[in-house]
């Protein structure tokens, strides 16, 4: 995601930088995001791209779990080492594997997040006009 100077860019950047860090803190901590603080940090920073309208699939900033995964695999290498292990008929290194699991591992609290979110007025008595 290029920087930019646009507040929605600049939110959006915020927020990718945050879910960076926190899943960089995980690896080097050997923590599980799985875990509190990582957790409810993580959920902190989707709740915020939902709020600011990040994860639609028609939204111009692309914040879903697909759009966040492609990022940080961008940043990490991952888009280049998936494209040149083919060719070099290699395998991908031990550094591109552990980035893969963080990712794999961030999908999964994406989708826990997402589940529980899109679960809440069932659960917490909101009135049908006032959901999503």
């Amino acid at each position: 995601m290029p920087v930019s100077s646009h507040p929605a860019r600049m939110l959006a950047e915020q927020i990718l930088s945050a879910v960076e860090n926190l899943v960089r803190e995980a690896e080097q901590e050997s923590r599980p995001l799985e875990v509190d603080p990582a957790r409810a940090r993580l959920f902190e920073l989707f709740v915020t791209a939902h709020g600011a309208g990040f994860i639609r699939d028609d939204g111009d900033i692309d914040l879903t779990a697909d759009g966040l995964c492609r990022e940080l695999a961008e940043r990490w290498g991952l888009a280049d080492a998936a494209r040149q292990a083919p060719d070099a008929q290699s395998a991908f290194r031990a550094e591109h594997i552990g980035k893969m699991r963080l990712l794999w591992s961030l999908m999964r609290m994406w989708m826990e997040w997402t589940y529980a979110w899109k679960r809440w007025p069932e659960f917490h008595d909101v009135p049908a006009d006032e959901q999503n």
